[in-house]
């Protein structure tokens, strides 16, 4: 895959804050789903790594993140979220996210996810790591 992984999103009354604006943290919920769902593309959904379908149970936690807000989104625009993997570590993944309203980058982000077991980090197993290899990757 050469372009982003996108997920369309409607910005609801429940996103914004009182000024009719998307509040900051709802950009977190849509850059999660994201995630989640090329997370389900690469044919690793969440619950069934949860269940031990690599082996062992194991998730995903957000270790960092780094965050450029640079224009809002209001009530009823569609937004689309963007990610790209952007390097893959022993335990770690990095992505790149942009919250994208009509071809105008809204919110980007650099997110590293690390794979966790029994509440410890864990090296990526090699079937799962395989999957992360076959994501789009950033330029």
């Amino acid at each position: 895959m050469t372009s982003p992984h996108r997920v369309r999103v409607r910005v609801y009354y429940e996103d914004t804050d009182f000024s009719g604006l998307v509040y900051h943290a709802s950009y977190l919920r849509f850059m999660e789903r994201g995630r989640t769902e090329l997370l389900r593309d690469l044919g690793l959904a969440q619950s069934a790594l949860l269940a031990g379908a690599a082996g062992t149970p194991l998730f995903f936690v957000v270790r960092a993140m780094d965050i450029d807000f640079r224009r809002p989104a209001t009530m009823d625009d569609l937004l689309e979220i963007e990610t790209t993997v952007a390097a893959i570590g022993g335990a770690s993944v990095d992505m790149a996210q942009a919250v994208v309203r009509n071809g105008e980058t809204l919110v980007a982000a650099k997110v590293r996810v690390v794979c966790v077991e029994n509440g410890k980090a864990r090296r990526l197993p090699s079937d799962v790591r395989e999957r992360f290899e076959q994501a789009p990757r950033s330029v």
